[in-house]
């Protein structure tokens, strides 16, 4: 069986990441692939395009980095700003700009609503993965910042999290009475307040607090007012170094003047907020670790009439980080892996087939680059070296990528012909390692790869004398610019002959699954010959 994947270039570019993926195309006799490169995006000009793929081009891919998020211009954490340039807007300013949005720009409540709502649920998404905070309760008010955390607790639960609702006060508007069924469609859970545990935090993992809005005046009523008790509780809970759930208010922290924030001390103190629109004034009051803004639907017209510097959103995101994202411990840095186990009985008697399952599915996970490895040689030194490649093919003769003869690698390999590969596939908490001997692929294989490339990456692939010190790119944009003025007419483009492919013959094999409490699957396959064939042997290592 023959597969072949064609990956058209894509950028990373929101908080949910999406990538660009074709399906294969199969045929009969061997199982191999080729997959271009989808971290460069060509371009006509030698500065663009040298610019997009020294990675070095013909060898090097970028980090992998897996949907979300951590999807780039920010996959992971959104596009951070400086909280003192931003514009924050008063009470009547943030009534006025509503009312221009509903008014004359033609913007309907349930359009800004479900903007909103989905710029709320993005921004928890951006910091609280449903691996860790999956148990969410949407505490809802009878207003317009009430139906923004309905939305949120849609899209929140098809984002992976297990939502659930307080609406004690409900509005019986169609709109409203709308976002309660669609949750209600999904099996939401709706609580009442005499329904709500004790103890919020043994249940719950997110609190979003979409109680009141920048309309709001006066004292809360009852039940908002013990339920911002509660909150309030648990801030002092966790102050006390006791486990807490995280609380993530929707525009104004729930207590707080618009303006004046929190001024009697008795507000919720919210570990993230998130602005709609443009930041209130109070904002400049939060002091939590994570501050947002959502709500990315502000024409010019009103940016100009209101004199709003607001941060730019990064690519397609709903959501964009004002200020430093907190100075974290590497130390405390971990994930507890939730997956499927991974047993012997399961998997597939050959390594290969294995591999080819394990990859077809961070294929259609969208994984970024499923086919970037790491490559580890040792020269006649003895120190290792290591650094990211291209899989650009798979059988049973094992494992190829392309480069240049005249690299480290190259040399290393040279010098010592065995090496390593590990691929690391973050979204489904999977690793594949593969040790064995190394050989160049024959040189007609390397050739007819070769011109498969785009004509930029053949002529990269001469202009780039790679690992070698130059003094500038300025070396590289003139060396580019001179060789593709000398094919301009089309003509074919010869392979260097220091460039070319190689393959690794696989001699072991491990698979491994990340699990909770550091309990991975860990599966080995080590060759033994019985009556004279060559069989696989499957142990389990321990984690």
């Amino acid at each position: 069986m023959t597969m072949v994947i064609r990956k058209s270039s894509s950028r990373a570019m929101t908080c949910l990441f999406l990538s660009q993926l074709l399906p294969p195309t199969l045929s009969h006799h061997n199982y191999s692939f080729s997959i271009y490169k989808s971290c460069r995006s060509l371009s006509k000009t030698p500065s663009d395009f040298l610019g997009s793929i020294w990675c070095p081009t013909v060898c090097a891919a970028p980090t992998i980095r897996s949907f979300s998020s951590k999807f780039s211009e920010s996959s992971t954490t959104a596009r951070m700003q400086n909280p003192e340039s931003i514009s924050y807007l008063t009470q009547r300013e943030a009534a006025e700009v509503d009312e221009i949005l509903m008014g004359p720009l033609g913007f309907s409540v349930d359009q800004l609503m479900e903007l909103a709502g989905l710029s709320v649920a993005t921004s928890i998404a951006e910091v609280y993965k449903p691996s860790e905070y999956s148990r969410v309760l949407a505490i809802c008010g009878p207003g317009n910042n009430g139906g923004d955390g309905l939305v949120a607790a849609r899209h929140l639960h098809h984002f992976g999290y297990k939502p659930s609702v307080c609406y004690p006060k409900r509005t019986r508007k169609p709109l409203y009475n709308g976002l309660v069924t669609q949750l209600e469609s999904l099996s939401v859970p709706f609580l009442s307040v005499e329904d709500l545990p004790v103890d919020l935090s043994e249940h719950f993992d997110i609190l979003v607090d979409a109680m009141f809005g920048f309309s709001f005046h006066g004292s809360p009523r009852p039940p908002f007012d013990d339920l911002i008790q509660k909150l309030v509780q648990l801030c002092k809970f966790d102050q006390n170094h006791q486990k807490s759930p995280v609380i993530v208010s929707v525009d104004i922290p729930s207590g707080w003047h618009v303006e004046e924030g929190d001024v009697s001390g008795e507000g919720v103190k919210p570990d993230m907020l998130v602005s709609l629109t443009a930041p209130k004034l109070c904002a400049k009051k939060f002091t939590g670790p994570h501050h947002f803004l959502g709500g990315r639907f502000v024409p010019p017209s009103i940016v100009d009439k209101f004199k709003l510097h607001l941060p730019p959103y990064p690519g397609t995101s709903m959501c964009v980080r004002i200020g430093k994202p907190p100075q974290i411990d590497i130390s405390a840095l971990r994930q507890n892996y939730i997956s499927p186990e991974l047993l012997e009985e399961q998997v597939a008697a050959d390594p290969i087939d294995q591999f080819r399952k394990w990859f077809d599915k961070a294929l259609a996970a969208g994984l970024r680059e499923p086919n970037a490895m790491a490559l580890s040689t040792v020269g006649k030194d003895g120190k290792p070296s290591s650094r990211i490649v291209l899989l650009k093919g798979v059988d049973k003769d094992g494992f190829v990528w392309y480069t240049n003869y005249e690299s480290q690698k190259a040399h290393e390999l040279s010098e010592n012909p065995q090496a390593s590969l590990l691929f690391y596939w973050d979204g489904l908490n999977r690793q594949v390692r593969v040790e064995g001997s190394v050989q160049k692929v024959p040189d007609e294989e390397s050739e007819q790869y070769f011109h498969s490339r785009p004509r930029g990456s053949q002529i990269g692939a001469i202009a780039s004398k790679q690992s070698t010190i130059i003094p500038g790119r300025h070396v590289l944009h003139q060396t580019y610019k001179e060789l593709e003025e000398k094919y301009s007419d089309g003509s074919l483009i010869p392979k260097p002959k220091h460039w070319g492919g190689y393959r690794l013959k696989p001699q072991l094999f491990e698979f491994w699954q990340g699990q909770q409490s550091r309990l991975h699957d860990r599966l080995q396959y080590i060759p033994q010959e019985i009556d004279r064939k060559v069989v696989w042997k499957i142990v389990r290592l321990a984690p």
